[in-house]
């Protein structure tokens, strides 16, 4: 019997900017459920990987396989399509457009909805249960938010996508302490559903009791990868990979 592939598999990943290489073999695979997170210094390939995944960058070699089909080379619009959904760095939410418009500016019906793991689609109703503040700001138009609703509302954008893969760039920089809790919360509600989730974030005491697994970045390859209690167990090492 064929094992089933990964939701998501990169490939000996290879990217940059004109001269400048920063994907050197980037490799990295999430199952469905699965809850990872992507560590590592400023710089070290992290959000070009993600740029990777969404067809915002193209790489040089390498592939990127979504349930053992190659997207590598596909449009940025047919990968969100086939279920992936970008929460950006920056948040990036449409400004002049109310909460309400932001959120149905992207609402897309699930992929495969019998495959989902997720019991009900995502609409305006479960958006609003999970960010009851973004229901009170309905009406408010993005530059009326704070930085905290702003990403709130880039995270809710996101799943009226209805993904089976949601990726965070940076999921709480910059935001005050009381709204990275809320945010976390929201996260560990989300994993209870079934939806997959890739995370790049510098709060890593929030995210080991979520994530399933960690893969360490270096000069744009993995260096290390292993659950929560690996990293608890070799914490002492890897701090040089991550700044601390």
């Amino acid at each position: 019997m064929t094992a089933k592939p990964p939701l998501l598999e990169v490939k000996a990943l290879h990217a940059g900017y004109g001269q400048s290489q920063v994907l050197h073999g980037m490799s990295l695979h999430i199952s469905s459920g699965e809850f990872i997170t992507l560590l590592g210094r400023n710089g070290m390939g992290k959000s070009t990987t993600i740029k990777c995944l969404f067809g915002l960058l193209k790489a040089q070699s390498g592939s990127v396989l979504l349930e053992g089909r190659d997207i590598t080379r596909s449009a940025s619009h047919q990968i969100a399509r086939g279920g992936l959904g970008l929460v950006p760095e920056g948040r990036q939410i449409f400004p002049n457009l109310s909460v309400e418009e932001n959120l149905l500016a992207t609402a897309r019906r699930p992929v495969q909805a019998a495959a989902l793991s997720q019991a009900q689609p995502w609409t305006l109703e479960r958006i609003y249960s999970l960010f009851p503040r973004l229901q009170e700001r309905r009406s408010n138009a993005g530059t009326q938010l704070s930085g905290g609703e702003q990403q709130m509302l880039a995270i809710g954008r996101a799943l009226m996508t209805n993904p089976r893969l949601l990726v965070l760039d940076e999921a709480t920089e910059g935001l005050a302490p009381l709204v990275r809790r809320d945010i976390w919360q929201a996260l560990a509600q989300l994993k209870e559903t079934g939806l997959a989730i890739l995370c790049i974030d510098k709060n890593l005491a929030s995210m080991l009791p979520l994530a399933d697994r960690h893969y360490i970045v270096e000069k744009g390859q993995v260096v290390w990868q292993g659950t929560s209690d690996d990293y608890l167990a070799e914490s002492e090492s890897l701090q040089g990979f991550l700044g601390v």
